[in-house]
């Protein structure tokens, strides 16, 4: 997964020619599995896109039907089916769209987002009762394919408000009367996503954060609040005097820079150099975390995890006698872009009049 990860970053780098870039990947491939054991260097969940489908509060296949004051913050939709009922009393702020093309489209985006995060390969295998837990970032399944919560669930982002959870319910997902699922540590409901088998329901005045995509129907007994989506893929939506409330996405991946700076240049042949890359993020305070590949021209020369500080170093004493062209890259993580530093011409083995010709002459090229 590390490796696809730079692959994609990489290949965006300019300046490397595709033959570089492949000779690039072969040489990072032990270095990564290497790393990829590391907390650091697992590639964080991606989230799923949800396409027209993020718009919709309630979006059903077969029929939409309310009892009593229901709100709805969003909007609501049914295809192929025609009939929705109970609106009013429900109050629906936001479009209401049956059978016509926005409301296929917005099927089509569902089937496509809930394909996406049933195949998400499962971090672990949890215990069907989620209630009294707190689960950190990731995709979990159950050893009988339901997911129940009585009590509360907390999901515990870590600090990261891009951080997502994915449950896989290959059957059904159930929630006691009075449940809640409470988010902690930048936890977002829009990054929260429920894939369920056959059908969901919600008991009374239970309180769910997240996407709930359920292959047939979805039931939201008296009293329910949630703050995401009800999507049902193949059949109905039944409410009764709830709340649906379409969370509001979160920020975009912060714009990253990256600096490079070497210890010693000129170099004597043979002897220790240290390049440091320090990633820093364009706005905020947060501090990036990942990997900066480095490289000479062409070769890389390893991959190193960022610190605490937001700051990478690599030694090396091989280098060749000669002018070198050295490059970090920022691959990248969850909450931050990838980005590239200026070149360092590093000279190895040369003085400071014979390191200036030949870095002049080497810029006119």
């Amino acid at each position: 997964m590390v490796t696809t990860r730079l692959t994609g970053r990489i290949r965006t780098i300019t300046g490397l020619s595709r033959l570089a870039l492949t000779a690039i990947l072969a040489s990072a491939t032990t270095v990564l599995m290497c790393l990829a054991g590391s907390p650091a260097a697992r590639a964080a969940t991606a989230p799923v896109s949800l396409g027209t489908a993020a718009n919709y509060g309630v979006l059903a296949a077969s029929t939409v039907t309310n009892t009593g004051p229901t709100t709805i913050n969003g909007d609501l939709g049914l295809s192929p089916g025609t009939a929705i009922t109970g609106f009013p009393p429900g109050q629906v702020n936001g479009t209401i769209n049956a059978a016509n093309p926005a409301a296929l489209q917005a099927q089509n985006d569902l089937t496509a987002a809930y394909n996406a995060a049933a195949a998400s390969p499962v971090t672990a295998t949890i215990p069907v009762e989620l209630g009294g837990t707190t689960v950190t970032p990731g995709v979990y399944a159950s050893p009988a394919g339901t997911f129940g919560i009585t009590g509360t669930l907390t999901l515990d982002a870590q600090g990261n408000p891009n951080a997502v959870f994915i449950f896989q319910a290959a059957s059904t997902l159930i929630t006691a009367s009075g449940s809640n699922v409470v988010l902690v540590n930048g936890a977002q409901a829009a990054n929260v996503y429920w894939v369920v088998g056959s059908s969901a329901t919600l008991g009374t005045y239970s309180i769910i954060q997240g996407n709930i995509m359920a292959q047939a129907s979805i039931t939201v007994t008296t009293g329910a609040t949630v703050d995401g989506r009800a999507l049902a893929r193949t059949a109905a939506v039944t409410l009764d005097s709830d709340t649906i409330t379409v969370p509001t996405g979160v920020q975009a991946p912060a714009i990253t820079t990256t600096s490079l700076a070497t210890s010693v240049n000129p170099a004597p042949a043979a002897q220790p150099v240290t390049f440091t890359a320090t990633v820093a993020a364009g706005a905020g305070t947060a501090i990036p975390s990942g990997l900066v590949a480095f490289t000479d021209g062409s070769t890389l020369l390893g991959v190193v995890t960022l610190n605490q500080t937001g700051t990478a170093a690599l030694t090396i004493s091989t280098l060749a006698v000669g002018l070198h062209r050295i490059g970090a890259y920022y691959i990248g993580a969850a909450g931050f872009e990838s980005s590239q530093s200026p070149a360092v011409f590093e000279l190895v083995g040369y003085t400071w009049p014979a390191f200036r010709a030949v870095e002049a002459a080497h810029r006119t090229r």
